[in-house]
Formats: C-alpha cells, sequence, structure tokens
C-alpha cells in the first residue's frame, strides 16, 4: 500500500514537472517569436527632403585670348637701321620698335617743301599781273584773251601751292613712318626681322606681334540644348535672375586652381557653329598679374540663376536600374518602401539636383539600402549627418542626367 502511494506521488510530481516545462517552453517560444519578428523589420537611415535656395550655375570649358592684338608691319618702304625694344617685354603705346632709313624720306621732305616755296613765290608776281589786267580789259586796253591768259595762270598758281602743300605733307607723314611705334600697349614677342632687312609697306610678314593681357578674354563654347533649355527655365521661372550677378564668371586653371579674380560674362555670339551646335560665350577677366596667358585651357562657372525651391539629396541615396534610369527608395507615412523614379538635373559636389520625383517632405532612405526592398516595412531612423548645403550656395553643373 505504502509502495502503491509512492508511485502515484511520484507520477503526480512529474505531471505538475511536465507542466511547467511546457509553460516555460511556450513562454520561451513566444518570446523568441517577438525577438524575431522585431528583427524582422530592418532599420534605414533617412533623410527628411526640403526645398532649397541655391545659385544654379553652369560649368563649362573654354581658353583664353588676348584682349588686343596688334601686328607690328612697315607703312614705308626701306631698311632696319635699328631694333628698339627688348623681346618679350612689356611695351607702351606710342613706343618707338624700329628705325627705317629715313634719309630719302628726309629728300623727299626737302623736295616737296623747295617746290612748296617756289610755287608760294611766283603767287604774288601773277597775282599782281591778273588784277592788272583786269582794270585794262575794262578800259579796253588789253584783249579778253590776254586777261583770261592772266586769271588762268592765277589760278593755276594757287593750284600749285595746295599741290605742294600736301605735297609736304605726305613727305612728312612718310618720314613719320620710318618710326615704327606701338600702336597699342603690351607685352612683345620676338622680332621676325633684323637690323639691315628689306622691308616693304603693309608686307605680309609682321615685324612683330604686340598682345594685351591685362584684362584678357575667355572664349567658352555652350550647346544650343543648354541654350534653349537655360531660356525655358528662365521663361517658367523654375529659376530667377536678380541684379546684375548672373552677369559673374569665375575661374579655374588647367591644375583645378581657382583663379582669384572674378570675371564678367560680356555677350553670346548670334551665329552657330554648324559643326558643334554651339555658341560662343565671350567673358573677360582682369590679369594684372599675367597668370591667364593666351590659348590657355581654363574652366569656367556661369551662374544662370537662382532656385528658390531646389530639391538636393546626396548621391549614395540614387541607384539605377538595369536601363540606367536614376531612383530612389523612400519609407512613406505607413512604414512602407516605396520606389520612385527620378529626373537629375546636375551634380552639385556630392549631390543631386532632383527635379523630377521627389517632393519636400519624402523620406529618402540613404542607409540600408540592402535590407529592404519595396512594398516591404522599414523602420526609419533619421540620418545624423544629414546637413544641407546653405543657402544660396552655388550649384555648379556637372551634365549627369
Amino acid at each position: 500500500m505504502q509502495a502503491k502511494e509512492a508511485v502515484c506521488g511520484l507520477i503526480r510530481r512529474g505531471a505538475i514537472l511536465a507542466v511547467l516545462l511546457a509553460a516555460l517552453l511556450a513562454l520561451s517560444c513566444g518570446g523568441q517569436t517577438e525577438k524575431q519578428r522585431r528583427r524582422a523589420i530592418p532599420e534605414v537611415s533617412t533623410i527628411t527632403v526640403r526645398a532649397e535656395k541655391i545659385m544654379e550655375s553652369t560649368e563649362l570649358p573654354g581658353r583664353t585670348s588676348a584682349y588686343r592684338i596688334a601686328e607690328i608691319r612697315p607703312q614705308v618702304n626701306g631698311l632696319i637701321q635699328k631694333r628698339l625694344f627688348t623681346e618679350g617685354s612689356d611695351v607702351r603705346a606710342g613706343q618707338t620698335l624700329y628705325q627705317i632709313d629715313p634719309a630719302p624720306f628726309e629728300a623727299a621732305l626737302a623736295s616737296a617743301t623747295a617746290a612748296l616755296a617756289k610755287a608760294e613765290a611766283n603767287l604774288p608776281s601773277i597775282k599782281s599781273r591778273a588784277e592788272r589786267y583786269k582794270s585794262l580789259a575794262a578800259a579796253k586796253a588789253v584783249s579778253q584773251q590776254d586777261y583770261d591768259d592772266a586769271a588762268s595762270a592765277l589760278a593755276q598758281a594757287k593750284a600749285d601751292i595746295l599741290y605742294w602743300r600736301a605735297a609736304v605733307r605726305t613727305a612728312r607723314i612718310n618720314l613719320g613712318y620710318t618710326k615704327v611705334t606701338a600702336p597699342i600697349a603690351g607685352r612683345i614677342g620676338k622680332s621676325n626681322v633684323t637690323v639691315g632687312a628689306i622691308v616693304t609697306a603693309y608686307q605680309p610678314q609682321a615685324l612683330a606681334t604686340i598682345q594685351q593681357l591685362d584684362p584678357v578674354y575667355v572664349d567658352v563654347p555652350q550647346s544650343t540644348s543648354d541654350l534653349l533649355q537655360l531660356k525655358r527655365r528662365l521663361e517658367s521661372g523654375s529659376i530667377i535672375r536678380s541684379g546684375q550677378g548672373h552677369n559673374k564668371v569665375k575661374l579655374f586653371l588647367e591644375d583645378g586652381t581657382p583663379y582669384p579674380l572674378e570675371g564678367t560674362l560680356q555677350f553670346r555670339d548670334v551665329s552657330v557653329d554648324p559643326t558643334t551646335g554651339s555658341v560662343i560665350l565671350r567673358m573677360t577677366f582682369p590679369n594684372p598679374d599675367d597668370v591667364l596667358l593666351p590659348e590657355m585651357f581654363v574652366r569656367t562657372v556661369i551662374q544662370e540663376g537662382i532656385n528658390d525651391h531646389a530639391i538636393l539629396i546626396p548621391q549614395q541615396a540614387v541607384s539605377r536600374n538595369p536601363k540606367g534610369d536614376p531612383y530612389a527608395l523612400i519609407v512613406d507615412s505607413g512604414n512602407k518602401v516605396v520606389l520612385r523614379m527620378l529626373t537629375i538635373d546636375r551634380a552639385v559636389g556630392d549631390k543631386w539636383l532632383v527635379s523630377a520625383g521627389l517632393a519636400p517632405g519624402d523620406r529618402v532612405i540613404l542607409e540600408g539600402l540592402q535590407k529592404v526592398r519595396p512594398g516591404a516595412t522599414a523602420k526609419p531612423v533619421p540620418y545624423k549627418n544629414n546637413a544641407a548645403p546653405p543657402a544660396g550656395s552655388s550649384a555648379p553643373s556637372a551634365g549627369a542626367k
């Protein structure tokens, strides 16, 4: 009887232990399921899209050219006696560069001066004769033909004086041309002739070339498609221009160094190059230290206008499908992941300027893209380094679409 009771006690204790074990197992399984459920919703870092005010600009390559170029050519024939400048130096306007042998021109001036003096010496006698014949002809003391001859001689004497005065002036001008002077101030290059060379008036070969380097021109080609797009955006009001700031241009040298002085956009050419489909933009930059040399390759940043409602997102938030079309993943109000196709306007530093596909308030996934797919649930967490550029910052174009 005691053994039977002992067996029954063991059975009861075993049943109790089984119930407790089952309860613990159920609790354990329930906790693991909840933990797994929490782990099944991935966390993603997001940034909240907001509209910003930026200055949009376009980056275009170009080349420099001299502000003025003067090719020095002689205006009279002769022999070069002297070269009066140092090659590669700066010359001033009016400075004598070459001396042509003046002897033949001095002789021509002296001859013309003597002929003028002779004509002027004959004038009083011929004038007096014409006046006497005029009074005698009125009294019928001389024939009308004699008076006409005297009057004609007087007119011819006056004409001779005018002719020789012009000859003297021409001879004096040609004598002055024996001093070949600089028409502009600037940097002169090498001399193409030496002392003793015979030169001719207006010869094809220049004696030397002067280039004015302060300021300098920068000529930049811009495609007509970009120009038309800019006009449409200005007309639609997506960007606006205010004041004269849009005429200011920044410059970067060949090695990427920014040029310290700002330039000014002068004009856009009205002729389209048929081979490239572009127009030329001409800009002027001050060049007091001669940093910019003719035909140097540079990059310009041209301000287009102010965009008051620009949407910028980091480039790492944008992916591309097999066709190359850009898209981004966002988290909607129900924490669902949604795919948005984007229209990219241009690069602004390390960000994309989005013209379509996003709106202020959208939460764009920046980190954790590999954890989610469209339609899945995600837990959005604000990205810690979500810092936007300051308002009014420049937005140079990189040409990315």
